[in-house]
């Protein structure tokens, strides 16, 4: 080496100088790629993908290499530089080398190449990869003895480097991604993701309409009354009760009433034989849990019980689907119709609301832990029954109450 002219001596030392910023750079890359956009690339056959899927299987393997290979270019740069230093400047030019070589490394070796890698991982990973999978094959005695006796060195810490750790997102995790996601994702696909996830985090009581909301059939009302609420329903379903919603004897199909509607020979006793035994689900149950269960018992209609029966509501398949794509509806005024705008721009909104619902409709954040709906919100708020004019702000939001019925709020407004 020492008989080399110092242009060929300056060549290697350029050469290692690289070689370092190789190494440095693909291992910052390698550790930097996304694994579900590697499992992306691999499914299209993208080159060098499952190169770098392989290497990243066994992490020791991969670093024990390129810690190899870099730690024996920095070290021979070293030496090339002190060759160097000898013939220049003699014994003391092997300080000066020492500093320069530091700083051309840590700045062309390791920062610059190291940036660029964290910033466009795939473009030298994958390439790298093509590099160290033959490597590691031919250097992989001495990889083994150094990783061997790494093992033995983190063992006597209590570290074990066979445990296997889970890539596997948590839920929380994976909203994260979703939300995080910006334009990657187009908003309508965000919202339906996260109303995905959110199916197991709410129950039926949530989205529920409330028992004393619920139209029915009541069979105690006159024959004809029933005919016209029958002709005249947007549901699809109908719970059959008498006098009230505790008494429910079941729930029947608007359609499989129109041959008996036609023929005039729709009775109370029809009804009953047409109706099918209610479909009866606790109110604990997750949105997520009862999307299964309506498809698995081939329901679309369900009374929601609490822990002693008492019957709190109703819900639809329909009800679970829209807190994943949202309202089933085109007009924006009608997204939800407990909801109305005046000429002046304040809003009238049903007190029964749900909080999710008024949430999701005025893009508001109130909390949804507690009480289900407006009114609700609002009594707990106030701790007292209020007077029909009673102004308060709830969550930052100014609200006038204007209409109450049974000791409930049943209307209020809200200034724009």
């Amino acid at each position: 080496m020492t008989d080399l002219s110092l242009g060929a001596l300056f060549g290697i030392l350029a050469l290692l100088v690289i070689l370092s910023a190789f190494f440095s750079g693909s291992e910052t890359a390698l550790m930097r790629l996304n694994r579900y956009r590697l499992l992306h690339h691999i499914k299209n056959n993208k080159l060098g993908a499952e190169l770098a899927y392989k290497l990243l299987q066994r992490p020791d393997r991969l670093i024990g290499l390129i810690l190899l290979g870099n730690n024996f270019i920095n070290i021979f740069a070293s030496s090339i530089a002190s060759i160097i230093a000898l013939r220049l400047y003699g014994e003391a030019g092997i300080a000066i080398a020492a500093g320069l070589l530091t700083f051309i490394i840590l700045i062309f070796s390791e920062v610059a190449p190291k940036t660029w890698a964290a910033l466009h991982p795939e473009k030298l990973a994958f390439p790298a990869a093509l590099i160290y999978t033959p490597l590691l094959k031919v250097l992989y005695p001495i990889v083994w003895v150094v990783n061997s006796l790494s093992s033995i060195l983190l063992k006597l810490f209590g570290i074990d480097i066979n445990e296997q750790k889970t890539d596997a997102m948590e839920t929380d995790e994976l909203r994260t991604v979703v939300t995080e996601a910006g334009a990657l994702i187009p908003r309508q696909h965000k919202d339906m993701l996260l109303g995905i996830l959110d199916l197991e985090h709410s129950t039926v009581e949530d989205i529920m309409i409330p028992a004393n909301e619920t139209a029915g059939i009541d069979l105690s009302d006159d024959i004809e009354e029933i005919k016209k609420q029958l002709l005249n329903s947007s549901y699809s379903n109908l719970p059959v009760f008498d006098e009230n919603i505790e008494k429910i004897q079941g729930v029947i199909r608007i359609k499989n009433t129109s041959a008996a509607l036609t023929n005039n020979e729709l009775t109370i006793t029809t009804i009953q034989e047409l109706a099918s035994e209610p479909y009866f689900i606790p109110n604990n149950t997750s949105l997520y849990t009862q999307l299964i269960n309506f498809q698995k018992n081939k329901r679309r209609f369900a009374v929601v019980v609490n822990e002693y029966g008492v019957i709190l509501g109703i819900i639809t398949l329909q009800d679970v689907l829209e807190e994943v794509i949202g309202e089933f509806t085109t007009d924006p005024s009608d997204s939800s119709p407990d909801i109305q705008q005046k000429e002046d721009g304040s809003l009238l909104i049903s007190a029964n609301i749900t909080i999710r619902e008024l949430n999701r409709s005025l893009n508001w954040t109130l909390p949804t832990s507690g009480p289900k709906t407006l009114n609700g919100l609002i009594m707990e708020y106030l701790e007292a029954i209020p007077e029909p004019g009673t102004s308060l702000k709830l969550y930052d939001h100014p609200i006038e109450i204007i209409q109450m019925e049974s000791n409930a709020i049943k209307l209020i407004k809200i200034k724009n």
